[in-house]
């Protein structure tokens, strides 16, 4: 196993220091000291605070964008009532997730992540073998995630146009293009503006802010179709459209899920935040309350002025939102300037959620678990960022992206992969934890205490159990070939290729990450 010594520079300090002010060019001395602790020398800038992750949270949670784009599965859930109390529901129990995640975090703020915590948890036999299955899940379920942002953006792009064009069917390759075009968009911006992303991140919380006040102003005002009654408005339940019956409700709650999965994706900017013991898990912590308040005015005007649900399963390209905003509005330049605000989300999403992947990308490369390792994990000097795992995290995008001209149903399956593989790479050292009665997070900076930690990890497990159950469902019955959900195939066909991949030859190279007691109070 690489040992802790092996990873620090020669010279002591990577970069030069100013003593009399306690910096170096990738942080304070003391950050330096504490990722030296944790096994990893210093390569990334540290230029990020506690509000500039947290607006990087809400960008890639892009409330308007993670309910919107998947909204079609909430009607066909029943409409107002898994809208509006589901989301409830899901903030709830996401935050019980949010606050695992954080305690972990601030144990071991490295941008390793969730397989970086599980190795340090498990036990000496199983360590190796647990931080590779989490490690590969996790990178699935950023790259998958990903994915689903930029070819949602193509998606509702796509039913934008059906507002003017109604008899407008758009092919599969222009979705393809129409993606593409966005993956080197954000190639472009991510690699080469790393020093602007803080401030994007932060214009991004804004424009959305302001977004979600005139979408809720302006269809509460137009409200083309009427406006329901408080009841109908919150508690309108039709079970008739999935053909679940009254399991309805939690195929309505997918659109809520779908916005905070990728809420632990922010843990692989642990190296570009100074005082992540603190500023980092206070930032996945606030994201859903934060969030989640600023949603209800975005979904509680949708719900009051909601067409007939049965009109809405027929949304162009399964793309319920644009739709609704004709509808509602009742003109077509009304609608797509509502719809464009989204769009502009989905772009700002798709930059913060591409950083982050790119991120853990490089990271499991750092550690040897990838093929070509070497190669990904290099960090441009120029730019302060990975860009060669940034190319990677693309070329996986563009690949899989092809998949849709042959079977839209199995590409679909990623969006749902994304979800499923997040979860899993969430619940396995939440998991370990409470195996070892929590002694480690315990003495984090960053703690819940021994009685609530222990409730709110056994609520986050379980609803990690029911997400992946949830995910792998068809929205509605009876199943048919192009409505069967094939998450859970294409979800083990990766661990399948993993696997492979760790018999043949990773197990010959990757040890895990380097062994480290973690950062705690005493420590820091």
């Amino acid at each position: 196993m690489s040992s802790i010594k092996e990873k620090v520079p020669q010279d002591g300090l990577p970069v030069a220091v100013d003593f009399e002010q306690g910096h170096t060019q990738l942080g304070t001395v003391h950050d330096v000291q504490n990722l030296t602790l944790l096994g990893y020398k210093p390569e990334l800038r540290r230029n990020r605070s506690m509000f500039t992750l947290l607006f990087q949270s809400l960008a890639i949670a892009a409330i308007p964008y993670g309910f919107g784009g998947p909204l079609i599965s909430a009607i066909y859930g029943g409409g107002q009532l898994p809208m509006f109390l589901g989301w409830i529901v899901v903030l709830i129990l996401s935050e019980c997730i949010a606050l695992s995640l954080s305690e972990l975090a601030s144990r071991y703020p490295t941008s390793a992540g969730p397989y970086y915590w599980s190795f340090q948890l498990a036990g000496p036999r199983y360590r190796t073998v647990l931080s590779f299955i989490t490690g590969w899940t996790w990178l699935i379920g950023n790259w998958t995630i990903t994915l689903s942002v930029n070819f949602g953006f193509a998606s509702m792009l796509a039913a934008t146009v059906s507002l003017y064009e109604p008899d407008f069917v758009v092919e599969a390759w222009q979705l393809l293009l129409i993606f593409y075009g966005l993956c080197f968009l954000t190639f472009f911006l991510v690699a080469f503006g790393n020093k602007l992303l803080p401030l994007v991140d932060t214009i991004c919380a804004v424009f959305t802010a302001i977004s979600i006040i005139v979408t809720c102003i302006y269809v509460s005002v137009k409200a083309d179709v009427g406006r329901h009654s408080p009841s109908y408005t919150l508690g309108h339940y039709d079970t008739s459209l999935s053909g679940w019956n009254g399991f309805s409700f939690w195929i309505g709650i997918l659109p809520s899920a779908y916005t905070f999965s990728a809420i632990g994706m922010i843990s692989s900017m642990a190296e570009e935040c100074g005082d992540p013991t603190i500023k980092l898990p206070n930032a996945i912590s606030l994201c859903i309350p934060v969030g989640g308040i600023a949603g209800l005015f975005f979904i509680i005007p949708l719900c009051a002025t909601l067409p007939e649900l049965a009109d809405i399963l027929g949304a162009p390209v399964g793309q319920a939102l644009p739709y609704i905003f004709g509808r509602v509005i009742g003109s077509p330049g009304g609608a797509i300037a509502l719809t464009l605000l989204v769009l502009i989300i989905t772009l700002f999403c798709s930059i913060s959620i591409t950083v982050a992947a790119s991120r853990t990308t490089w990271a499991f490369a750092r550690d040897n678990a990838i093929p070509f390792a070497s190669l990904w994990s290099k960090i441009d000097e120029r730019h302060g960022t990975p860009i060669l795992a940034l190319a990677l995290t693309t070329l996986i995008q563009l690949l899989l992206g092809l998949i849709n001209l042959g079977s839209s149903s199995a590409f679909l399956a990623f969006v749902s992969v994304g979800v499923i593989s997040l979860a899993v790479s969430y619940g396995i050292p939440i998991c370990i934890s409470l195996l070892h009665k929590r002694k480690e997070v315990n003495s984090a900076r960053w703690t819940m205490g021994m009685y609530l930690g222990q409730v709110v990890n056994v609520l986050a497990v379980l609803w990690i159990a029911f997400e992946v159950i949830l995910f792998s469902m068809p929205t509605a019955l009876p199943v048919t070939e192009v409505s069967m959900n094939y998450a859970i195939v294409v979800f083990a066909g990766f661990m399948v290729l993993s696997a492979i991949w760790y018999g043949v030859y990773a197990r010959k190279v990757y040890r895990g990450p380097p062994e480290s007691d973690g950062l705690t109070i005493d420590s820091t």
